[in-house]
């Protein structure tokens, strides 16, 4: 079959490569859908990913797709068939460590990733298949599944934040992840501001509802611009970059009482400089999220089956697992696209 396979630091080659047969357990899950992802560009321009993938190795984790074959466990059970239309997210916890036993599964010191979602066909793990493989609604379209993966880390993101409606939000940043943020804080009773470059992006946030649309420019002097555009006393500020100085201006943008969320992954190895004494007279509240839980990934799949979210609002693109390569190397570019929607037959 034909794969995506990421050899290192902007080297993603298409192959043709020989399907592993099942252990007991998993399942194979012919893909009908995959998406392209922030978390997969940055693993592009750097050529790995420290927790999630080590290459070689198969590329991509958004996908959805129709069960084509499955083995039984050592003691012959099997709860999937062959034509079920499914999700699967992109990890599983092993659910006996310290964090799992706390209700952290995301941080589970074991957790089990999944990748290869750029190909025609995938072999899900055992794990993961009791995990965190879900049925699809016969309504569902497979593009609306392929969002539950990253949909499920934004949920994660708003229940640490304990947004509530009414509350005052900046989001910083319009891609992705930024906007589905926009969308739930939205459907939560929030309003929304967001903070971000690119029109296209920003025409998106305004059609998802957000309140306020501000245009950061190059970046430069981000926490001026905002109060510029009259904008102050945040609830919460969710940052949604994944740069230090995003981390450090979100700080700054807040109101006194408020949370921020430092959404956004930093490069390895990066720091911030935070002002101590803002923190501390102004009483601040911040945290990180990270990833997802099965229970996350199932609400997720809950708001996309209610069509809360819709991938017409965040799928702009379209492109064939042949052209890959040169998709992303127009994504590291700066391409204009939010999600790519990639046709893993051609």
């Amino acid at each position: 079959m034909r794969a995506a396979v990421l050899y290192g630091k902007e080297d993603v080659r298409v192959e043709q490569i020989t399907p592993v047969p099942l252990q007991a357990g998993e399942v194979r899950i012919q893909i009908e859908a995959a998406l392209t992802c922030g978390t997969d560009l940055k693993v592009f321009k750097r050529g790995y990913h420290a927790k999630m993938i080590v290459p070689p190795a198969v590329f991509g984790h958004e996908l959805a797709g129709i069960i084509c074959e499955t083995c039984s466990t050592g003691t012959g059970e099997n709860q999937w068939n062959v034509g079920a239309r499914v999700v699967v997210a992109n990890s599983a916890p092993c659910g006996v460590c310290f964090y799992c036993d706390k209700g952290q599964e995301n941080l589970c010191d074991d957790l089990l990733f999944l990748n290869g979602a750029y190909a025609e066909s995938i072999v899900v793990p055992a794990r993961i298949v009791q995990k965190n493989l879900l049925p699809l609604g016969h309504k569902t379209e497979f593009r609306d599944a392929a969002l539950v993966e990253p949909l499920a880390c934004v949920v994660q993101g708003i229940e640490e934040t304990r947004l509530q409606a009414g509350q005052n939000v900046l989001v910083l940043g319009a891609g992705p992840i930024g906007l589905m943020f926009t969308a739930l804080a939205r459907h939560l009773g929030c309003h929304v501001s967001v903070a971000g470059r690119r029109e296209r992006r920003l025409a998106t946030a305004r059609r998802l509802g957000a309140d306020k649309v501000i245009d950061i420019g190059n970046g430069q002097n981000l926490v001026e611009t905002i109060r510029n555009a009259g904008s102050t006393r945040f609830d919460a500020v969710i940052e949604a970059v994944g740069k230090p100085e995003a981390w450090e201006a979100a700080v700054q943008a807040v109101r006194k009482g408020g949370s921020v969320n430092f959404f956004g992954g930093c490069p390895n190895g990066t720091t911030v400089s935070l002002d101590t004494s803002l923190l501390h007279y102004s009483n601040l509240t911040l945290l990180a999220s990270f990833h997802h839980t099965p229970r996350t990934i199932r609400k997720a799949l809950e708001f996309i089956e209610n069509s809360v979210i819709h991938s017409g609002d965040f799928v702009d693109g379209a492109g064939s697992l042949t052209d890959l390569p040169n998709l992303f190397k127009t994504m590291a570019a700066g391409n204009q696209a939010v999600k790519t929607l990639i046709d893993t037959r051609a």
